[in-house]
């Protein structure tokens, strides 16, 4: 006889900056591998597994992300986010935890990713900055920068914005969302007087995609390429990946929406 399995969907935050992302890799600290630990040592001997909605690159954050629990045993809720906030490392924090049934499944259910990046130009910024907040100490053109971001709004192809597509991957993506604005989102004492945001959001991001697209957008900024190029890298007649890719620590997903929960 079978044996019932119960379904968790938990929300977390993390600091990505010591990890090495969120998928376990050998040899190396990532969150999935820390959330793994944690659990066994929380649920015991229970058989368990878990999967993560979204990954994430090497020092990049998540102010809202979540992965499912399978477990044979049923948990009570706020007893499991307490030991689990108990026993896991101080950057990263259990927020939330919903019981879901068979039907829910967290990589098909339909959902929008928003990203922040976080970026300061002109001075050195407090070292503290340097996990959530990317600094460029030459001066950058943010009015241009603006109206480039805008551009990669609606459907495009992005092969340039992806390293490594697979044969089947599919590059044209729908952004929802994008556009640079003065940063109110996360603030800290030790952040500079002015920093600035880059919102991008879609229902699926490709390889690299959103650290391309920034540094597309630093090019620019830097009166290194024109808003023409912009909108002739979005055509698909140019296979060749991008290679200003912006630093990883800036990046953070800042909010995972599934739309039919």
């Amino acid at each position: 006889m079978d044996m019932k399995t119960y379904y968790y969907l938990i929300h977390i935050q993390y600091l990505g900056f010591r990890y090495h992302g969120w998928q376990k890799q050998p040899g190396v600290k990532t969150v999935e591998f820390m959330i793994e630990k944690t659990l066994g040592f929380v649920l015991g001997p229970a058989a368990f597994k878990i999967l993560g909605s979204s990954r994430t690159d090497a020092k990049v954050s998540a102010n809202h992300s979540a992965f499912m629990l399978f477990v044979q045993d049923s948990l009570i809720m706020d007893s499991l986010q307490k030991e689990l906030n108990k026993n896991l490392p101080n950057d990263i924090r259990v927020i939330n935890i919903e019981q879901k049934d068979q039907a829910f499944n967290i990589i098909n259910t339909p959902r929008i990713k928003e990203y922040l990046y976080l970026f300061s130009f002109g001075r050195k910024n407090h070292p503290f900055s340097a996990a959530l907040m990317s600094c460029f100490q030459e001066e950058l053109d943010i009015d241009l920068m603006k109206k480039g971001a805008v551009l990669f709004e609606g459907k495009h192809n992005f092969i340039q914005y992806c390293t490594k597509p697979g044969p089947e991957t599919d590059l044209e993506r729908e952004v929802l969302v994008s556009r640079i604005e003065e940063n109110t989102a996360v603030t800290a004492s030790f952040f500079p007087e002015k920093s600035y945001a880059f919102h991008i959001h879609s229902k699926g991001f490709l390889r690299y995609q959103v650290r391309l697209i920034m540094g597309q957008l630093l090019r620019l900024g830097r009166n290194q390429i024109q808003l023409d190029d912009i909108k002739a890298s979005l055509l698909g007649n140019d296979g060749h990946p991008l290679r200003q890719i912006a630093p990883a620590s800036g990046l953070m997903l800042n909010k995972i929406i599934f739309t039919n929960i």
